[in-house]
């Protein structure tokens, strides 16, 4: 029965001579035209201008090709229509005439078929038994068969490959036994279906979907299908999926063996069929890593299998659950020394990829040489012999360091490694460089929370410019508690940096607690920005309370003895002068670029925890490269010696032409600590830089409010001449604003200054002691949101006070490459 949406098909008969000798219904209700009309006539009479060529075809035994025709209708108007003729035949096959059928162009089913036929998807229908009935073009390109090849013939017989799944350990239907489905149920199904096609070692993911054809009684005579290739899509998901469990499996605990094996059975098998997981030996001990390796001295590389696992044998040898990380010997120019060396990977394959573009994980990039990086891949047939069909080769890297190598291996399955498989391989790597790193780092500072007892000293010294810093603290030997000597270095406003160094009274936890809180206190009394002598009248009161907080109360002992000393010092790299007061502490050592001893004009105050008594600050002026060493009592003072001895012996080692401070604090340390500690050592070595005068510039201001235009203008020269015009904007809001609030409410004399250093530096200084601060202003107040503008604008602000007045700062981040 046709669809009542169909257009109406018109039969025409001609005779040998071209005559219509036959008119069908459908004629009249597609053209206008009735039986009377037609008749009799030359069937050309029906064509809009000319006739195309050969038509009506010449009378012959075949079919004709359909072709479009412009037909005039009965109104007057043109219908453009699809002509197919056949020839008639009498008796003895002689041929009576054509019977031509006609069907509107753009209405269905011409139309329909046309679309049908022209889709970019692949097409099928199949009858119950899943015969093939039609195939669009699409189709037959991808199962390599044309239409009349695989017309009537079974769907297993033409598509052996769809009859099997890739997956059975996800308990897929072969994508044949889904169609059978469909036929048999009547409910229709979609799904992405992974096969791999005759002949190819790639799999490709289709999406898919299955839906019965019914008459107009409902009963199923037919299956139909569409898909279309999405592997590049399915394979991508993939390997999200496979990242995302990684990132789920890989540094479950803080162990580098159980990192390390989590990393090779992760990969195993849904990416590759063997991964091995080499270390140095430094990283299995928790120490910080070597160096990486060079190729031009010729020696092998020594590292450990620290895991090795494999889709025929799970976990096996060194390095797997059995046994302990076996010692690997890699030659100088092997691949993964090169790797090792040069921090890239290498994807080495045993024949040259498939020419068809595929990926491992469907077609894609496996032959696209413009998405391989430099140098990849290495085809390197020897690789057969090993039983391996590629192998990729990444070093283990995390935050800089190198920590070993890791190697994918492919032996199983025939699919080349791909460009997608290389990013893979190095994104798993990464992950568990991060998670070895984490460990090694956890197990070595375990070990030294085990020996410090959860020692409070800083663990990482703050990024800043004024000096170039190093410092080294050890415990007490074997058999003493822990002591409280500690350090600190704070970055100040101004591009000034505080150093610091102490030792509180006493050893033991009660010790290292009171130390946490005094070096808390020192960082807190650092951001007000308040002087030497002032910070440790503050810190002495802090002490004081402590030791109220320790007295006993009767029903519990006291927890230990109070009390410590502290040396302040603040260095200023745009002056070159050195601030310190000293609460008891020794001063510190100061050496010119030359080696000659800076004398210290100053005397310690008392100790923190006396109270009531002064303490002095002293200034020096330094020459830029001088060295300044901090130190505690531990490092210069023995049984065997007393503070002067140790002190001596510590300005003897001192080398302020030495190349890297870190070493000098090895030398320092190795030289003067006694044999035998039963006090723990702290040593902060700083070496001062000055900041180029050229980096600063600085205005007198008049305080008329006249002066704030031209001071936003030479502002804005300024922060442009030195090349940060990124800067120029914000510079100008807030020269403007805190020398108004300058002129306003503070007294003169006035003065800016801007600071070219790790960050852009604005000051503004006046002779007054009254601090700003920040204030909701009303929605009609005229004023008071000066300050809220210049918190929003810049990465910070505050206030610092001295015996000339106070100075209002603020300061603008800076991109590295322009504050170098």
């Amino acid at each position: 029965m046709a669809d009542p949406q169909d257009a109406p098909t018109a039969v025409v008969l001609v005779d040998p001579d071209g005559q219509v000798n036959g008119w069908s219904k459908g004629g009249s209700q597609l053209l206008g035209w009735t039986a009377d009309d037609t008749v009799g006539r030359p069937v050309t009479d029906l064509v809009v201008g000319a006739a195309p060529p050969g038509f009506p075809e010449s009378l012959g035994t075949e079919a004709a090709p359909s072709t479009v025709v412009t037909l005039r209708h009965r109104d007057g108007t043109s219908v453009d229509a699809v002509v197919t003729t056949q020839p008639l035949f009498g008796s003895e096959g002689r041929v009576q005439g054509q019977a031509m059928t006609v069907q509107r162009w753009d209405r269905r089913p011409v139309i329909a078929d046309r679309a049908f036929e022209q889709c970019p998807f692949a097409l099928g229908v199949y009858d119950p038994g899943l015969r093939f009935l039609w195939i669009n073009a699409s189709s037959g390109r991808v199962i390599a068969h044309t239409e009349e090849q695989v017309l009537g013939k079974h769907y297993r017989e033409v598509l052996p490959e769809f009859d099997r799944t890739l997956f059975p350990e996800r308990d897929d239907k072969p994508y044949t036994d889904k169609l059978a489905e469909v036929a048999r149920t009547g409910e229709p199904a979609r799904l992405i279906t992974v096969f791999r096609p005759l002949g190819s070692n790639y799999a490709n993911a289709w999406a898919t979907s299955i839906w019965p054809v019914r008459d107009a009684e409902g009963k199923v005579r037919a299956v139909a299908n569409w898909g279309f290739d999405m592997s590049a899509e399915y394979w991508a998901r993939q390997r999200l999926l496979m990242l995302n469990e990684a990132g789920r499996d890989i540094g479950r605990t803080l162990d580098v063996i159980g990192t390390a094996q989590e990393l090779a059975q992760s990969s195993v098998p849904g990416f590759t069929d063997l991964v091995t997981v080499d270390l140095f030996d430094e990283v299995l001990c928790g120490e910080e890593p070597p160096s990486a390796p060079t190729l031009t001295d010729g020696e092998p590389l020594t590292l450990s299998r620290a895991a090795r696992h494999s889709a025929r044998e799970h976990s096996d040898g060194p390095g797997g659950h059995l046994g302990h990380p076996a010692p690997v010997t890699l030659a100088f120019d092997s691949v993964a020394a090169r790797c090792m060396a040069n921090g890239t990977s290498q994807v080495e394959l045993a024949a040259e990829p498939g020419a068809g573009g595929e990926w491992a994980f469907g077609p894609g990039l496996a032959a696209d040489p413009a998405h391989w990086p430099p140098g990849n891949p290495l085809i390197d047939a020897s690789l057969a012999a090993d039983g391996l069909t590629g192998r990729i080769t990444v070093p283990l890297r995390a935050r800089g360091a190198l920590l070993g190598v890791v190697t994918f291996c492919r032996t199983d399955r025939p699919e080349a490694f791909t460009a997608d498989d290389l990013i893979l391989a190095e994104e798993l790597t990464a992950k568990a460089a991060v998670a070895i790193d984490n460990a090694r780092r956890y197990a070595r500072e375990r070990s030294t929370a085990l020996t410090l007892q959860r020692s409070l000293l800083p663990q990482g010294l703050p990024k800043q410019e004024a000096v170039e810093v190093a410092s080294r603290y050890l415990p007490a030997g074997t058999g003493a508690e822990v002591g409280g000597d500690w350090f600190d270095v704070i970055p100040l406003s101004g591009a000034r940096v505080a150093l610091i160094v102490g030792d509180v009274v006493g050893h033991g936890l009660h010790a290292s607690a009171s130390m946490g809180r005094l070096r808390t206190a020192v960082r807190t009394l650092a951001d007000v920005d308040l002087p030497p002598d002032e910070l440790l009248t503050h810190l002495d009161d802090l002490v004081l309370h402590l030791a109220s907080d320790l007295q006993s109360t009767g029903r519990f002992q006291t927890t230990g003895e109070t009390g410590a000393t502290c040396l302040y010092t603040v260095y200023d790299p745009v002056t070159r002068r050195l601030t310190l007061a000293s609460a008891g502490h020794p001063l510190p050592l100061i050496l010119s670029p030359d080696g000659t001893r800076t004398t210290v004009s100053a005397q310690p105050g008392p100790p923190l925890g006396i109270g009531g008594l002064p303490f002095e600050a002293t200034e020096i002026e330094l020459p830029e490269g001088s060295l300044l060493a901090l130190y505690t009592d531990g490092l210069v003072e023995s049984r065997e010696r007393d503070l002067d001895e140790g002190s001596t012996e510590l300005l003897r080692v001192l080398d302020p032409g030495a190349a890297s401070l870190e070493a000098l604090c090895d030398t320092v340390m190795d030289a003067t600590l006694p044999q035998v500690r039963t006090d723990d050592a702290a040593l902060l070595l700083a070496r001062t830089r000055a900041l180029d005068p050229q980096h600063v510039a600085d205005w007198d201001v008049e305080a008329d409010f006249a002066e704030v235009p031209h001071l936003r203008k030479v502002a804005v020269e300024q922060v442009e001449a030195w090349g940060l015009e990124e800067a120029a904007f914000v510079t100008e809001l807030v020269v403007s604003e805190l020398v108004t609030n300058a002129i306003r409410y503070g007294e003169p004399p006035i003065r800016l200054r801007l600071i070219r250093d790790s960050a852009l530096i604005c000051e503004v200084s006046d002779s007054s002691n009254t601090a700003p601060h920040l204030r909701r202003a009303r929605a009609l107040d005229e004023g008071g949101r000066g300050l809220l503008l210049v918190a929003q604008l810049t990465q910070g602000w505050g206030t610092r006070h001295s015996t000339q007045g106070k100075t209002i700062w603020c300061a603008q981040s800076l991109d590295p490459t322009a504050a170098a």
